[in-house]
């Protein structure tokens, strides 16, 4: 799968530059949007600092570019902890999690990214370092000769990230002290997150562009940021620097990104749903294997985003083309039965 501009996941390069427009504090000018998370996170952190303790630990649940990870940090650094950070995928034995916990200072944060797809024999080993900042550790094999011996942890939080809370297993989302999700941002916040970027990176952005880049922004913080990059390079070459509205039209058609924020790919599944399978409903792997595309990469990266913009629906057959989609596509939609009448 080639990156896809306005693909929420982090792409390899971005890291720099994800760090340079990251939000410092829970401000509203800082951190634009996610009111009710910002609320609930400044509650805990000020009776965390009354009690002179860790704050407890947070799980942040949410689709990627949200800014998951900028809340870790914004959390450790409130606190004055550092924070450690690493994934489910990275932490493939118990070993590799134990080595982890038993490196921690006190109040540190440990920001568990894809928390959701640790294994099960890892979890185990979080549940007692959570709950009673342990670490048991079994020395010996077989049941005569195994020794369990518990090693004492500083106090530390875990804040765990995941685009699949239902995922996680009921034991270890109990152990969360608190648990927020992140929601898409509107058009509004996006265009006051590319201005705030805008002013980081010293591009001159109107009113206008910055609304042209949030209405295509598909309700994602990164993307935002993305599009805002790539609109400059244009504005920077084609322009005269400036990021009017009229350059920010002309370049998002550059990069193939239409007023809606769909790119070709999407464009592609639902013109293929619409046209080879008379909009729905189909199956998954049938869909994939015509667009001849991965059926995981096909689930995770591309339906995510028609389904939250109500371009595509699930139903109890499979996936259908909505009155939205045809309208957008500008295609004459198809009279439909009772089953169907509210997808139009």
């Amino acid at each position: 799968m080639t990156e896809r501009i306005v693909a929420a996941q982090v792409a390899p390069d971005e890291a720099r530059v994800e760090n340079l427009l990251r939000p410092q504090s829970l401000e509203d000018d800082e951190f634009i949007g996610q009111a009710a998370v910002k609320r609930g996170l400044r509650l805990m952190i000020r009776a965390a600092q009354q009690r002179n303790e860790p704050i407890d630990h947070i799980l942040l649940a949410g689709p990627p570019g949200l800014g998951k990870t900028t809340l870790a940090h914004i959390v450790a650094r409130t606190m004055g902890g550092r924070l450690r950070v690493t994934s489910g995928p990275a932490l493939e034995r118990p070993g590799d999690l134990a080595s982890t916990l038993s490196s921690l200072d006190q109040a540190e944060v440990l920001f568990i990214d894809e928390i959701h797809r640790l294994g099960k024999t890892v979890e185990e080993i979080l549940y007692p370092a959570m709950e009673d900042f342990a670490l048991d550790i079994v020395v010996g094999s077989g049941k005569a000769q195994a020794r369990t011996y518990r090693l004492a942890l500083p106090k530390f939080t875990v804040i765990g990230a995941t685009t699949t809370a239902g995922a996680l297993t009921a034991a270890l989302r109990d152990r969360f002290g608190a648990t927020y999700r992140l929601e898409f941002y509107s058009v509004d916040e996006c265009g006051q997150i590319a201005t705030r970027s805008a002013r980081l990176l010293k591009v001159p952005l109107t009113p206008e562009g910055a609304g042209e880049i949030a209405q295509r922004a598909r309700g994602t913080a990164r993307v935002c940021n993305r599009l805002l990059r790539r609109v400059r390079d244009y504005a920077e070459v084609e322009a005269d620097g400036v990021i009017s509205g009229e350059v920010a039209v002309r370049a998002l058609a550059e990069l193939d990104v239409d007023h809606r924020g769909l790119d070709a790919m999407d464009r592609r599944i639902l013109t293929t749903i619409i046209d080879a399978f008379g909009g729905g409903p189909v199956g998954l792997q049938a869909l994939a294997a015509t667009i001849a595309e991965d059926l995981a990469t096909l689930e995770a990266y591309y339906e995510p985003f028609l389904l939250q913009a109500g371009f595509l629906a699930r139903t109890p057959r499979g996936r259908v083309v909505t009155k939205r989609a045809y309208e957008h596509l500008e295609r004459e939609a198809p009279r439909v039965g009772p089953e169907q009448a509210a997808l139009f």
